[in-house]
């Protein structure tokens, strides 16, 4: 993506990977220098590009967290 940075902070599991080699993670990501949220995107084999997603702030996560764990899945 041009013109925006960003860094792994943190690599906290793969949720799945497609035939191409793409995998589904949930990471810390620091985007443009901000502090790191939580992320959930797919990614190529070397982290050079990547697929749209969702970030979640520390607040967020946490409300999801309670809301899956309510639900019977």
């Amino acid at each position: 993506m041009a013109g925006i940075k960003y860094e792994i902070t943190e690599e906290l599991a793969i949720l799945s990977e497609s035939s191409r080699g793409w995998t589904k993670e949930l990471n810390m990501v620091s985007w443009n220098d901000r502090e790191p949220k939580f992320d959930i995107r797919e990614w190529s084999p070397e982290h050079e590009r990547m697929g749209k997603g969702v970030t979640l702030s520390k607040e967020e996560a946490k409300l999801l967290r309670d809301i899956l764990n309510k639900m019977d899945i």
